[in-house]
């Protein structure tokens, strides 16, 4: 199983806008091959679940259908701009079912299960 583990605000940012890179997420190897780093992943993983973070991982994930589940920390704050979490995905419907929600005093812990 492959399961993104993030934090994320309100309204879906994962970084600030002073949060600068010289090379966006996504980019690199790991957009291109996301099917053969998940195959490595999982295999080095053997039995255990392969944790995974990043916006760019996560979309690269979800457009390869890889993903298996996401677990999201929501924290209860809103950026207004920075990095975004489901940026730069196709206009695609992917359906999550609810398989946990525990509210917190400053954030909401959610887990999804994509369903395939």
């Amino acid at each position: 199983m492959i399961r993104l583990y993030m934090s994320m605000s309100l309204d879906g940012f994962v970084v600030g806008p002073d949060d600068s890179v010289d090379e966006p997420m996504g980019r690199g190897g790991f957009r291109s091959f996301a099917a053969d780093c998940a195959a490595q992943a999982k295999e080095a993983a053997g039995d255990r679940d392969v944790m995974v973070h990043g916006a760019g991982a996560a979309q690269a994930l979800l457009r390869a259908g890889l993903l298996d589940e996401l677990e999201l920390h929501v924290v209860n704050v809103l950026l207004g701009q920075g990095r975004r979490l489901f940026d730069n995905l196709p206009a695609e419907y992917i359906e999550l079912e609810n398989v946990r929600q525990l509210p917190a005093r400053d954030v909401t812990h959610l887990r999804y299960r994509v369903v395939k």
